[in-house]
């Protein structure tokens, strides 16, 4: 047998068999790497359009630095323009917030309505029927001496109503409805009402204004009491017989009335002294007091008088500082007033004056200060942008700075200062590249430091 034959027939045939499924196989990695290869080459080609993308991106990012001149000063020109745009916005909003009333909240125009229609209904009261002021005076009360409450507890202010005001209110409104017979009662509710209550119009600076609830509140606290007891005394038709303690007193004893007018103050100071185990709280911050608040006024007289003491006997002198101020003022009540209904009449007037006055005070402080800020506010803005745009720009601010060729002339009033225009060509002009603002000048007797005031 030869040696090609040495095999047999169905082994040669096993062995083609074999050698075709081998062929088989070799096509099937082809595919499979040829399938590959295009994936790839694809997420290659995503991975270069993806890189493309991003140094389009950083070109456009930096195209700032291979501007020439001309597209440089086109650039700066739009943003200036988008600039001028801004500030133009700022000073219409700016215009129209301080020329339009609608600035004012729904509750500021219920303050205002609820205060003038008191001020209005309470002199009708007195000129038509004195009889029901004390009626006025306790559903007036009823309503802002509550809401007094809620919203110093919501402000952490509630140690504000264990002062002598709050305490001479409600023993006030006991006398009226309660014990109406008592001589001594009606004796220390008339000298503090006219004393201690009346004269904190002076000394906590109550303000007239009528769009404050605060302030509305701290007023009524203050001026209603004695309004309410004078009308009872001089002005109540036929007051005996519904206050019969009247009939006892046809005029005040003045040693009687200091010493039953400093027993409630006495009466005051101990149920005051609650708070010593809140003292860690007063003293961190948390909690106000009269005491803590007038002691941290560092302007005022009684905040200098009582940092001068030592810590130990600070809240002595103050007590003792309040009683002699009580007593102090009410000595026109009971040495004048009580036997006399022009001089008691002339006094209320005073201390209506004196809240009106504040309250004219606080409107050109508060609102003549918020405008001076709003345009120092602006002079900084256009000074940031001036300094990144590289120009300089003559801006002014109210009442900061001055021309040397006004050194030797007073100071003008507001009247006699250019007024600003608003959104005008003065203000921003088209075509010169610096921003001008027109001097404004204030006289800082018209703007005086403003002062807190309850």
């Amino acid at each position: 047998m030869s040696k090609d034959n040495y095999f047999s027939a169905p082994f040669e045939r096993f062995k083609r068999d074999e050698m075709s499924d081998w062929s088989g196989a070799f096509t099937l990695l082809d595919t499979v790497e040829t399938y590959f290869d295009a994936r790839v080459d694809l997420l290659q080609r995503k991975l270069q359009k993806h890189s493309d993308r991003l140094k389009m991106r950083a070109e456009e990012t930096f195209k700032i630095r291979d501007l020439s001149g001309d597209l440089l000063a086109e650039n700066f020109e739009r943003e200036f323009k988008s600039f001028r745009l801004r500030v133009s916005s700022r000073m219409t909003k700016l215009s129209s917030s301080w020329q339009s009333a609608k600035v004012v909240r729904t509750r500021e125009k219920v303050s205002f309505f609820f205060g003038v229609m008191s001020l209005v209904s309470s002199a009708l009261l007195f000129g038509l029927a004195p009889q029901w002021v004390h009626i006025s005076y306790t559903l007036q009360a009823m309503y802002l001496l509550p809401l007094r409450a809620y919203i110093y507890k919501k402000r952490a202010w509630h140690y504000f109503l264990f002062d002598l005001c709050y305490y001479v209110n409600i023993l006030n409104f006991v006398y009226l409805w309660l014990l109406p017979s008592s001589p001594a009662l009606f004796t220390a509710c008339y000298c503090l009402s006219h004393g201690s209550l009346a004269s904190a119009v002076i000394t906590w600076r109550n303000s007239l204004v009528f769009h404050d609830q605060d302030k509305v509140t701290s007023l009524f606290i203050h001026v209603y009491p004695p309004f309410t007891f004078t009308v009872i005394r001089h002005f109540y038709p036929s007051a005996e017989l519904r206050f019969p303690a009247l009939l006892q007193l046809p005029h005040l004893n003045p040693l009687r009335a200091m010493l039953l007018s400093g027993a409630i103050f006495g009466n005051c100071c101990i149920g005051n002294s609650f708070l010593v185990d809140r003292r860690a709280k007063i003293e961190s911050g948390q909690r106000t007091t009269s005491f803590s608040f007038l002691l941290n006024d560092k302007r005022g007289v009684i905040g200098r008088s009582l940092s001068s003491i030592p810590p130990a006997y600070r809240e002595m002198s103050f007590l003792t500082g309040q009683l002699v101020y009580a007593v102090l003022t009410e000595a026109p009540a009971v040495y004048l007033l009580y036997d006399s209904p022009f001089w008691s009449g002339a006094f209320l007037l005073f201390i209506l004056s004196v809240s009106v006055w504040n309250g004219g005070g606080f409107y050109i402080e508060v609102f003549g200060r918020k405008f001076e800020r709003e345009l120092e506010a602006l002079r900084k803005e256009l000074a940031e942008s001036n300094a990144r745009s590289g120009i300089e720009t003559p801006v002014s601010t109210p009442g900061l700075s001055r021309s040397p060729s006004e050194d030797g002339q007073s100071s003008s009033s507001v009247e006699n200062s250019p007024p600003i225009l608003m959104n005008s060509k003065h203000l921003l002009p088209e075509d010169p590249p610096a921003l001008v603002l027109p001097e404004l000048k204030i006289d800082p007797e018209i703007v005086p430091q403003s002062k807190k005031d309850q």
